[in-house]
């Protein structure tokens, strides 16, 4: 196997400009905290504590822009970027006994059940996508 040395590229949009999910791992996957990037496809990382896995996803985020550039491949742009950018509003009808289980999971999580449904979409969008 041979080695490329990848020059670092600096990014047309900052870090903070890109979406972001940060979630808990399970124990089976060795525990601590996943953050992935919904608009970088292949880009994550991980760590024990959140702050750490953020401090690590920066690494991977400089790691994967160079990567792409050198590879020649367009950069995605952010689907969220500036001050003004509004989130999308999806409206869904739902039976009850699902939409209670959701309320009962968010509340164990403590979290809120819009922050619980984002990332249980993410989550299954990225399975689905990491399978195809």
């Amino acid at each position: 196997m041979s080695e490329i040395t990848v020059p670092h590229v600096e990014s047309l949009y900052p870090f903070e400009a890109y979406a972001h999910m940060v979630e808990p791992m399970t124990e089976d996957d060795g525990g601590g905290y996943l953050i992935t990037f919904p608009d970088l496809p292949g880009c994550m990382s991980d760590g024990e504590t959140e702050a750490e896995a953020v401090a690590n996803a920066r690494d991977a985020f400089s790691s994967w822009m160079s990567a792409r550039a050198h590879m020649g491949k367009p950069i995605p742009k952010p689907t969220r970027h500036g001050e003004n950018a509004e989130p999308v509003r999806l409206m869904q009808r739902l039976p009850r006994s699902l939409h209670a289980s959701l309320v009962r999971r968010a509340k164990a999580e403590g979290t809120s059940l819009n922050t619980l449904v984002t990332m249980l979409l993410a989550e299954g969008l990225g399975r689905r996508e990491h399978r195809a």
